[in-house]
């Protein structure tokens, strides 16, 4: 996706930017999956919830680093992000017609 992105645009950072995106959104599948497994072994709520705001404020400040100081198109972050959806979707419709 990064160099459909890169060839429709002519500029590599694009590619850069689904690239980012997708790496924000596996910090964030990360992120989720660590207070999922906190909440299902029972640990402390505070050094829980101090984590997972820890988690939140390191997908900002990647964020923010991405489309402020990178200057990386936020589309294509959106773009990024959203390709692991896509790749889902793929694989579902897939999995359906072989058992057709």
């Amino acid at each position: 996706m990064a160099a459909l992105a890169a060839i429709l645009a002519r500029n590599v950072w694009y590619a850069a930017a689904v690239i980012g995106g997708g790496l924000l959104i596996g910090v964030s599948f990360v992120s989720i999956a660590g207070a999922i497994d906190a909440v299902a072994a029972r640990r402390s709520s505070s050094i829980s919830l101090i984590r997972t705001a820890g988690r939140y404020a390191l997908l900002g400040f990647l964020a923010y680093v991405m489309i402020a100081r990178l200057r990386l198109p936020p589309l294509g972050l959106i773009l990024g992000a959203s390709s692991f959806v896509v790749a889902a979707a793929i694989e579902s419709v897939s999995l359906l017609r072989k058992k057709h």
